[in-house]
This record gives C-alpha cells, sequence and structure tokens, in this order.
C-alpha cells in the first residue's frame, strides 16, 4: 500500500450460510465446501454508510461484478482498493450465501476532507469533458478529490491516457496546492511539454463603456502562457476593478473558455473568451467612518474620495482605505485596519458604506541599521537620525530622512535605497533597516 494512503479501518462479517441449505435433521450449516459451484456467484451488492457517492460508483471502484465467481479473498481486494483512495474512513462488508448466489453488502463512511480539483491548462477539453471523461475512468471522481489517498493518481493516468487519445505529446501531472504551507486546499492538474500560447482575448456580456477597458486591460495576456490560475489573477486585479470603479458591486466573470486555433507538436495557440454579468450599477448614498482615536473621523474622511449621488466606486474606496491605514502608520499604529461593510439596496440600486478603524497597539521605534556605507558616512547618518526609541514610530520618517540626506548632500554619488520595517510584536517596536547600493 503506499505511504501516501491513509489507513483505514475493515471489519468482516462472515457469510451465513441460507436456512434452504441446513439439513432439517440436524440443523447443521454447510460448509463453504459443501455448497454447490452456483452459490458462489454473485448476485446482489448492496452499497450503504456513503453521503458522496452512487451506489453503482462505489461497485465500479471496488472491481466487484454482478454474475462473476467472488470469494471472500475478492471481497477483502474489494476492501483494499476502495480504501486505497482516500474517499473512506471505515470500510466493512458482509455476505450471505445460498444456492442461488452470494449476496455482498459493502458498508463504507466517507472521507472528512475533500478538496477541489482544478485543471489548468487542458486546453484542448472542455470542462464538462474533462468531467465526463475523467469520470468514466474513476468512477468516484465528481470534481473534488480527498487530500490523501491514491484517487489523485488515478485522476493523473486518466489525464494521461486522454492526451495520448488526443496525440498530444505531453505528461500529465499534478501538485497539492497548498498556501502559505498550510493544508491542502486543492489539487493542480497540468499538462507539461507543449507550449500553450493565448492569441486573442475576447469579451461577451460587456457594455459598450467597458469594453474597450477590458480588451485594453487584455492585450498583456496577449502571447502569454496559458495556466489558469494566472488568468483568474488577471480577472480579479486586471478585469473586475473595471467594473468595481463604475459602482457594479456585483460583477462576476465566468471561467475562461479557451478555443484551439491552431496546434502542432511545437506549440499550441487558443483564442480566449470571458462572459461577463456586470449586475446592477449601485450610487453612493451615504459612508460613516467609527472608531477613530488618533485622527478626528473629518480628518480621514478627507481621504474618501466618493460623493453621495455618484457611482459607488470601489476600486477608489479601497485605495482610499489604504491610505488611511498608511496614515496610522506615521503616529505609530503599525496594526491599524480599516474594515468595509457594504449595504446594498437592489430595489433602488443605492449603497452605503460603513468603515470601521481598528487602531491596534502603538509602536515605538526599535533599533536603526544602516547598510551599505563607508564607516564615516554611516555614522553621519546614525548621528542625523532623530526618531529614539522613547517616540512612537512613524512610518513616513525614514523615506523623509533619506530624501532630506540627498537633499542636503549628506550623501555623495548614485545609490539604489530600500527601506526595511521590522515589527516586533512582543515589545511594541518598529527596528528599520536602510540600506544602500550604488547605482551602475
Amino acid at each position: 500500500m503506499s505511504p501516501s494512503v491513509r489507513p483505514f479501518h475493515i471489519f468482516l462479517l462472515y457469510g451465513m450460510l441460507a436456512t434452504s441449505l441446513v439439513a432439517a435433521q440436524t440443523h447443521r450449516k454447510l460448509t463453504p465446501q459443501e455448497l454447490p459451484p452456483s452459490a458462489f456467484k454473485l448476485i446482489a451488492i448492496k452499497v450503504t454508510g456513503s453521503q458522496r457517492f452512487k451506489k453503482e460508483d462505489v461497485i465500479a471502484t471496488s472491481g466487484l461484478q454482478i454474475g462473476q465467481t467472488a470469494n471472500e479473498d475478492d471481497f477483502k481486494k474489494a476492501l483494499r482498493l476502495l480504501g486505497e483512495t482516500g474517499a473512506f474512513n471505515d470500510l466493512l462488508y458482509s455476505f450471505d450465501y445460498s444456492a442461488e448466489g452470494t449476496k455482498l453488502t459493502l458498508q463504507v463512511k466517507d472521507a472528512d476532507h475533500f478538496v477541489p480539483a482544478r485543471f489548468e491548462n487542458f486546453v484542448w477539453f472542455s470542462d464538462q469533458d474533462l468531467r465526463d471523461q475523467i469520470h468514466a475512468q474513476v468512477p468516484l471522481f465528481e470534481g473534488d478529490l480527498p487530500q490523501t489517498g491514491n484517487l489523485a493518481d488515478q485522476v493523473s493516468n486518466a489525464l494521461q491516457g486522454m492526451l495520448i487519445a488526443r496525440k498530444v505529446q505531453g505528461q500529465a501531472d499534478y501538485l497539492r496546492a497548498a498556501p502559505n504551507g498550510g493544508a491542502i486546499d486543492a489539487f493542480s492538474f497540468s499538462v507539461s511539454g507543449p507550449q500553450i500560447h493565448i492569441r486573442n482575448v475576447a469579451f461577451t456580456g460587456a457594455g459598450s463603456a467597458e469594453l474597450p477597458l477590458l480588451e485594453n486591460a487584455a492585450k498583456r495576456m496577449h502571447d502569454a502562457d496559458y495556466d489558469r490560475s494566472v488568468i483568474r489573477v488577471h480577472e480579479d486585479k486586471d478585469f473586475l476593478p473595471v467594473y468595481l470603479a463604475r459602482g457594479y458591486l456585483k460583477a462576476t466573470f465566468g471561467d475562461p473558455q479557451p478555443k484551439v486555433v491552431e496546434d502542432n507538436p511545437q506549440e499550441t495557440l487558443v483564442d480566449l473568451t470571458f462572459s461577463v454579468e456586470p449586475g446592477r450599477q449601485y450610487k453612493l448614498t451615504n459612508l460613516d467612518l467609527d472608531g477613530s482615536k488618533a485622527f478626528p473621523a473629518d480628518r480621514l474622511k478627507q481621504l474618501i474620495h466618493l460623493a453621495p449621488g455618484q457611482p459607488a466606486n470601489a476600486t477608489q474606496l479601497a485605495t482610499d482605505i489604504e491610505a488611511i491605514e498608511k496614515l496610522y502608520g506615521t503616529r505609530g499604529y503599525m496594526a491599524a485596519t480599516v474594515t468595509s461593510k457594504t449595504d446594498t439596496d437592489d430595489a433602488d440600486s443605492t449603497v452605503k458604506y460603513h468603515l470601521q478603524v481598528s487602531e491596534g497597539d502603538l509602536f515605538n521605534m526599535g533599533d536603526l541599521e544602516i547598510r551599505g556605507l563607508d564607516s564615516q558616512s554611516t555614522a553621519r547618518l546614525q548621528a542625523e537620525w532623530k526618531l529614539q526609541g522613547s517616540q512612537p514610530y512613524d512610518s513616513s520618517y525614514p523615506r523623509q530622512f533619506i530624501d532630506q540626506a540627498f537633499k542636503e548632500r549628506w550623501l555623495l554619488g548614485d545609490w539604489n535605497t530600500d527601506i526595511r520595517e521590522s515589527v516586533n510584536q512582543n515589545d511594541k517596536t518598529v527596528d528599520v533597516t536602510l540600506r544602500f547600493d550604488p547605482q551602475r
């Protein structure tokens, strides 16, 4: 058994002989050796306990078939095959012999954790084709996969067979996606080998005002590698803001639909089509702000560039919230956050925003480190640095300090500068590193 297979529990219930085969005078149950050959013909399979899988898919995965001759070794093998998929935690079987044949019951318990399967660049197949053809070869595949077991390997093998049938010279494989080293949140399947490039990008459902902006944002995708995860980043970063900036707060984009327009062993070219659902356009009626102590609310509202009666520009609001958080950093509130609660009214297509400020702890200046300069210049800058450890940290000061150093020619020559802030949660200080590298 593969080391990746999660342990599962197997319970066995031995078959009981039917009373029709018991000798009347002694009521003795016949042993398997005394049964006729017909008793070992599998005439029924019952599956209980699964809330996720269909009975016929569990049976197909077990390798058992109605009408076959089967014994207890076959039932044990069936449970092993089911357990190795990782789709089940507990497995149990029982069976009954009779002159007509064997009736088998498989009792299963679904595994606790399943994650979606993502298909990054199988452009030769539609999403429905992928699902249908994989399911035909891997009956337990319905779009999600257990975090452990060999079901992902079975899907990869099925994809490889599809590529071979399509005469694509590539290798199917997968990665377990685990953001930031955490738990697996998806299986990412891809094909390596062929070069798959995007030729054109089109949009359906976009309005005349937004279409040119979308097309301009999509230019950077031309000739790029086709990768769905990267494309989704473009959706969120480049396409969706076109609508959010105009008050279409519930706009959505469908999955990109690739169409192969040129296919050869060296390169595959695809055209992409995105479907757009703009939804309603919302106008701002009111914006309020709570939780601020370090700054008057009116001072913070001056950083908000939204006006009542105008389309609710969610993109601008995000930029303004970032500016507010940076302003708090100038007073030493390095963990300050501003959350936005949206209250939409579909009846009149309006929205109210409520901004809640959480200022967090106050941080003081910690240690200063200067790198890349000679000892004399380093000493000069350290002497000129005015922000002391007893003072609240000011996140705007390091850049102002460097600009002043060049302005007053404390430093000679051309330098690339880098500012690093290390926020210390334990002692509520901020260490600053100023790095200077000579420009080439």
